[in-house]
């Protein structure tokens, strides 16, 4: 075991964290439940694994005890090493595989926004290690291109996250605190602890690194005819807070995952896996029961 690094703000720390070189590359991991059947969990941007502790509980509580959960820190997060010159999507897809193949998979693969989109990845590209897809909200803004009036949704968003990459340059509090706003779960910037935001501040590097593949799907996620091979039962889950693209992307991905169930949670904003937990463990229980 080793002595916890700073976390960067979005959950707190939950069980003991161990490292291990993952793919290579030094990774935080916890496993937050001990069933026999394995199951990884992918978290967001600026978060950590130990941001999957509320949703372990709920599962527990709504009848669902035969996880394995595993939790990794993706790379520059948590008690893992920065991604340095390596791209941050490709090296924490290696990473997940990784985990996958020593748990033995199959895996019930569990992913949110940043994380939701290296779920989404990994089942395309390694559909033997994937028993169950869920997905919280996967920010693959290019998606939302798909549907009607989604253009309009994907270039709001395209402007937003350009206005704070040019802000991150100069003044990375504003930028922090604006990206915050947006995705934060409705938990004002001002709110968070000075260390919080500092960190998130400092960590904003991460966020906008991601453009390529989550604007224009660099990593071709879309290509006609990936999706509709998807071959397990998938969930998407969203909050009826959240904002109206992830709800355009939902609808995209539904139109062409063939065996897909989606749920919005009323109240519930783009952290709902740490701020209501109970009802995505319980449409998870049942995905879960016939995969």
């Amino acid at each position: 075991m080793i002595k916890e690094k700073t976390p960067i703000g979005r959950g707190s720390m939950g069980p003991a964290v161990s490292q291990k070189r993952i793919a290579g590359h030094l990774t935080g991991l916890r496993q937050l439940a001990d069933g026999a059947r394995p199951a990884l969990a992918l978290h967001c941007s600026l978060a950590h694994g130990g941001a999957w502790g509320p949703l372990a509980q709920a599962l527990q509580a709504a009848g669902w005890a035969e996880s394995r959960l595993i939790a990794p820190d993706l790379p520059g997060h948590g008690a893992s090493d920065p991604p340095g010159d390596q791209d941050l999507h490709a090296l924490s897809t290696r990473i997940a595989v990784a985990l996958a193949e020593e748990a033995g998979g199959p895996v019930d693969l569990i992913g949110h926004s940043f994380g939701g989109t290296l779920a989404l990845r990994l089942t395309l590209e390694r559909p033997d290690l994937v028993r169950s897809l869920t997905l919280v909200e996967p920010v693959i803004f290019a998606a939302a291109r798909e549907t009607a009036g989604g253009e309009a949704l994907y270039e709001q968003t395209r402007a937003s996250q350009e206005h704070v990459a040019q802000v991150l340059a100069q003044d990375p509090a504003s930028a922090a605190a604006q990206f915050h706003a947006i995705w934060g779960g409705g938990v004002p910037f001002a709110a968070l602890s000075q260390r919080q935001q500092d960190n998130l501040s400092s960590h904003m590097y991460l966020v906008t690194t991601l453009s390529a593949i989550l604007l224009d799907d660099a990593a071709g996620l879309l290509r006609p005819g990936r999706l509709e091979g998807i071959g397990v039962p998938v969930l998407l889950a969203a909050g009826g807070a959240s904002p109206a693209v992830i709800q355009a992307i939902h609808q995209a991905l539904a139109a062409r995952i063939p065996d897909v169930q989606a749920i919005t949670v009323p109240g519930a904003a783009h952290m709902l896996p740490i701020t209501h937990p109970q009802p995505l463990a319980e449409a998870m229980a049942s995905l879960l029961s016939r995969s």
